[in-house]
């Protein structure tokens, strides 16, 4: 299944960088790959480890995982929305209030991974079930109109992006 990329008009300018990001390799592949990708870069890394946050600004290895479960969750729904051609507005998130709340650093790091695959994989067989007029269709979440198409890209771009933040920044 080829996904064009989406243009400019297609989502808010903030998610730009997570589409320039996606729309460098097939954007279904790298949805498939991220999961065990994800999974291998935090091998070996304990659950205390884990837990620890490098500095106190910054989220410990379990809430940021947590995020992007968070993320993709939020991006599948707005997907789903969209797709099923539901023009009702959408609200934001603030993901800083989603972590604090949600306690990641309770729960296994396994687990979480384990989270993230069912996650995706869920969302796999809804994207590939779409027509490229579902892919089209628009709709608008944090005031701002969004495609389907671009959801796609905004997943894709927004785990690819903590991937690189792992590595930087926690696993160096």
């Amino acid at each position: 299944m080829l996904i064009s990329p989406p243009n400019s008009d297609e989502y808010g300018e903030w998610y730009a960088g997570y589409v320039a990001r996606a729309a460098k390799t097939s954007v279904i592949h790298t949805l498939v790959r991220q999961p065990s990708t994800l999974k291998k870069l935090l091998r070996g890394i304990s659950d205390a480890a884990a837990s620890v946050r490098p500095a106190p600004a910054e989220w410990s290895i379990k809430e940021v995982v947590g995020h992007i479960n968070d993320g993709e969750r939020v991006f599948g729904y707005r997907l789903l929305r969209f797709s099923r051609g539901d023009t009702t507005p959408l609200a934001s998130f603030d993901e800083n209030t989603f972590v604090d709340k949600a306690r990641f650093n309770h729960i296994k790091l396994g687990d979480l991974l384990d989270e993230f695959a069912a996650l995706r994989s869920a969302n796999l067989v809804l994207i590939r079930a779409l027509t490229p007029e579902q892919l089209a269709l628009r709709g608008v979440a944090s005031n701002t109109p969004a495609s389907v198409r671009a959801m796609v890209y905004i997943m894709s771009g927004h785990v690819d992006h903590h991937l690189e933040s792992l590595r930087k920044v926690y696993l160096k």
